[in-house]
């Protein structure tokens, strides 16, 4: 992602140029619909299904980046319920395919989420296509979730990067929405688990579930940890214009998704008026009132 500028002031204006160095990174969600080897797909033939996908995609993907987000993340929303592990075949192909389409169309960072919790795939996905990062939802330990027990499979996964001889960064989710976790309910030692023995170079919080935001006693813990162990932390869920101060100068940045769409429902159209809001808040730009007369 964007890295930060060391700027030498004196102390006087040092808080401010911190400030300013701390600005919020925003990752903007593309959230496809149900792709080929999903319950809800549609029934067309997998060419025509694949080119409304894919063409959806792009236009979000070159949306994102017009606006100045930092980057995108792809993610087969659409697909729920979801396999807990290894998803169809022709999912991950269309997922290729969609990925290619993206990546070639912008320049900034392109991520992959393959739900539930393929992050083989997603993996494979990235480095075939040149994609810059993906996310995971349990990298390290068991989870009990709405898929049922998912348990990480870190080694996996890092023996595939090394296969592939990529480059490609694992962003990994601690105490992640939609589950409880069986390993630890300690914040800290699951951040841990996560970068130190699971090889995560970026980690994720996130409240309960989608759209839910997180709760602020654990963001503060993981703040501080991850501050003071330099390990990049990002809020995946329930950030809204109304709550992003809550945010500056705890964390990297923001993977945003639902807040974005009409109606603030994930899965739905974006909004250009929302996400204008979100970005003007990001900027610390506030739109100030008519004056009635």
């Amino acid at each position: 992602m964007a890295k930060k500028k060391t700027v030498k002031k004196k102390k006087t204006r040092s808080k401010k140029e911190s400030k300013k160095r701390r600005k919020l990174e925003i990752i903007g969600v593309i959230h496809l619909p149900p792709l080929p080897g999903a319950p809800q797909a549609e029934d067309i033939p997998v060419d025509e299904l694949l080119n409304r996908a894919g063409l959806q995609a792009i236009k979000e993907a070159q949306f994102f980046q017009k606006s100045g987000f930092n980057g995108v993340i792809i993610e087969n929303f659409g697909d729920a319920p979801f396999e807990k592990n290894q998803v169809p075949s022709e999912t991950i192909v269309a997922m290729g395919v969609i990925a290619s389409a993206v990546r070639e169309s912008v320049k900034i960072p392109v991520g992959i989420n393959i739900l539930r919790n393929d992050s083989e795939s997603a993996l494979s996905v990235a480095a075939v296509t040149g994609c810059d990062f993906i996310r995971v939802n349990v990298l390290s330990g068991v989870s009990a979730t709405d898929q049922g027990i998912i348990e990480g499979k870190a080694s996996l996964l890092l023996k595939k990067r090394r296969f592939f001889r990529s480059e490609v960064q694992i962003f990994a989710d601690v105490h992640v929405k939609h589950a409880i976790s069986l390993s630890s309910q300690d914040l800290i030692l699951s951040i841990e688990e996560n970068v130190y023995r699971g090889g995560a170079e970026q980690v994720i919080l996130t409240g309960e579930t989608t759209g839910r935001s997180v709760d602020l006693e654990e963001l503060e813990k993981a703040s501080e940890y991850c501050i003071k162990n330099k390990i990049p932390l990002w809020i995946g869920s329930g950030a809204t214009p109304e709550n992003l101060h809550l945010f500056e100068g705890k964390v990297t940045g923001i993977i945003v998704g639902s807040t974005l769409r009409k109606g603030g429902k994930a899965g739905g159209p974006l909004d250009s008026s929302r996400v204008k809001k979100f970005l003007n808040m990001v900027a610390g730009k506030k739109k100030a009132k008519k004056k009635k007369r």
